[in-house]
């Protein structure tokens, strides 16, 4: 089995941020990969990685990284595989990340999620996959269904809740 997804963090200390992002790649039965590296520390293996990643099969690169946030963009400098940046709320309420990932200069995108959005980097690696995927495509809207059906179980829950002057 290759990987078609490569998750990259820069730290192994943003793994609990991006679990949710490995776990729902895993529940969808889509191959990928993880990885730690650095654009500071280790920016030769990073380059390595990301002008090899074509050749390896990977189509969708998921990249967190946190203060600084160099990762996403320097992957996206130099692979023409698309990039989805996480920013990690490291500092500055992750602030400091997401300006540094979404704002790219022209010519070298990062789709950026939410802070500590990594459900949703993962959602939209795997949207990016089904373009040209049916079973991928039919789990995608499983999933999503999935969650309608929690938030109409949640609202019926609520309405067993009782207060003295609630109306519903």
């Amino acid at each position: 089995m290759n990987p078609k997804i490569s998750i990259i963090m820069g730290s192994t200390s943003d793994l609990p941020v991006m679990k949710k992002c490995a776990d729902l790649l895993n529940e969808l039965k889509v191959p990928f990969e993880i990885h730690a590296l650095s654009a500071h520390r280790t920016p030769e293996e990073v380059e390595k990685f990301a002008k090899n990643a074509p050749n390896r099969g990977i189509e969708v690169i998921v990249a967190a990284a946190g203060m600084a946030a160099h990762l996403p963009g320097v992957i996206a400098a130099m692979t023409p595989i698309p990039v989805i940046g996480v920013p990690i709320n490291a500092s500055l309420d992750g602030m400091d990340a997401l300006l540094a990932i979404a704002q790219m200069p022209p010519g070298i995108p990062v789709a950026t999620v939410g802070i500590n959005g990594a459900l949703n980097a993962g959602i939209l690696a795997a949207q990016m996959l089904a373009v040209g995927d049916e079973r991928l495509k039919s789990d995608l809207i499983n999933y999503k269904n999935s969650l309608k059906d929690k938030i109409v179980k949640a609202n019926a829950e609520l309405s067993e809740i009782k207060y003295d002057f609630k109306t519903n």
